[in-house]
């Protein structure tokens, strides 16, 4: 898809590119007609006024934007210091962003930090939708995405791919025999959530079998345990899948007040490690997601998008390990 540019949007007006300039810039001297004609051809071809567009650049400001949702600082403080690592010995400086789910519009917040004079933007959101995609590859500005693997023009991604693995881990099972497996809906994080499914469902299909164990919390259930506590009353599984410690805590909670042993009777596994998965008793097996390097890598991937550009359009994926402790078998 071409690019829509300042002069595109000059030639559509029939205006010269200062004019352009001074109405994006919100200059007084503009009439209002050329103004409104300027405006409609701007939303006509879908123009992303850049910095440079504003008058901003044609040099470089050394600072990139860093988007992170506000409920994630649980899990990204690894993320964050393999970024500032990096950002250092390239003389890059950090400008720290936070979006709030359902009250921030992440394509707001990039352009508020676009017009701030930044050479580039680094999302961690793993929420973000294919629409929302497409929209971040409209703006004239490397972007790279942590999470998600996504491709555009001008946006690259660094992410582990959570479908893989859970893929692997069902396969391993469902040879054991194990083929009672329930993966826990995440509603805080419905794309990652959505991988693991996936990865669960290619399994089960791998054995001509269907993957049916997708446990949905109702609206009703404020958590994850108030579910689990009353669903483990009448249900067990060989293996339950939480995203987030949290999930895996309420789930060996639940599990051990309805009398289920675990991991005699049922078996737990978190995807994302934190530090609380090993202080847990019994500790809770999960996967070791590289955090720092999906950070220090993503900014590497940022400095080669500034220097050449020849990052953009790659998803680039980074490996994970399974760490068994005491809520599996093996």
């Amino acid at each position: 898809m071409k690019r829509v540019t300042i002069y595109d949007v000059a030639k559509e007006a029939g205006v010269s590119l200062a004019t352009v300039s001074r109405v994006i810039n919100g200059s007084n001297v503009v009439k209002e007609p050329t103004k409104e004609r300027v405006q409609a051809a701007i939303d006509k071809l879908g123009y992303k006024p850049n910095a440079i567009a504003q008058g901003l650049a044609l040099q470089k400001t050394t600072v990139i934007g860093l988007v992170i949702p506000e409920a994630s600082f649980t899990y990204t403080g690894q993320i964050i210091n393999g970024l500032l690592d990096v950002a250092k010995i390239y003389n890059y400086n950090i400008m720290l962003h936070t979006i709030t789910a359902g009250i921030t519009d992440i394509n707001d917040v990039i352009e508020d930090i676009i017009k701030s004079r930044v050479d580039g933007v680094i999302v961690y959101n793993t929420k973000l939708q294919m629409d929302e995609m497409e929209e971040l590859s409209k703006y004239n500005i490397p972007i790279v995405i942590i999470g998600n693997k996504v491709k555009g023009e001008n946006v690259a991604s660094v992410y582990v791919d959570i479908e893989k693995a859970i893929y692997e881990l069902t396969a391993k099972y469902l040879e054991e025999g194990k083929e009672d497996i329930a993966i826990i809906e995440d509603r805080k994080n419905p794309y990652t959530c959505a991988q693991m499914v996936k990865g669960a469902q290619r399994a089960f299909e791998a054995k001509g079998r269907k993957f049916d164990n997708f446990l949905k919390i109702p609206p009703e259930s404020r958590t994850s345990y108030a579910f689990l506590s009353d669903w483990f009353k009448d249900h067990k599984y060989d293996l339950v899948i939480g995203n987030r410690d949290s999930q895996a805590m309420a789930a060996l909670n639940a599990a051990r007040e309805n009398g289920i042993s675990v991991p005699d009777d049922m078996e737990i596994v978190c995807v994302i490690d934190t530090k609380y998965n090993a202080m847990m008793r019994p500790a809770i097996s999960s996967f070791s997601i590289p955090s720092y390097d999906l950070g220090a890598v993503s900014m590497r991937v940022m400095t080669k998008m500034l220097q050449s550009g020849d990052e953009s359009d790659k998803a680039m994926e980074l490996s994970y390990l399974f760490t068994p402790r005491q809520t599996t078998k093996d």
